[in-house]
């Protein structure tokens, strides 16, 4: 199983978007400091997650996201969550 994923800062309350073969174990390299991209923005909670069969289609998800560049739109996305 392979995941889509929306990770939200406690502290600086900003987004992250990704997709991974194991969600348990990315939320804990997040939160260990171990991404570059996330280590400044620590903790991380989990606040959206798809599934899919292959990561191709979690990547497509992830990419089509990551267009939208609008908070707003992503925060709708979280209500239906």
């Amino acid at each position: 199983m392979f995941y889509f994923y929306i990770l939200k800062s406690i502290l600086s309350h900003k987004y992250y978007i990704g997709s991974t073969e194991d969600l348990k174990n990315r939320l804990l390299l997040h939160n260990k400091g171990v991404v570059k991209s996330t280590k400044f923005n620590m903790p991380w909670r989990l606040v959206y997650s798809e599934s899919f069969s292959n990561l191709k289609e979690a990547r497509k998800r992830e990419l089509q996201v990551k267009k939208w560049k609008n908070r707003l739109a992503i925060e709708r996305l979280l209500k239906t969550f």
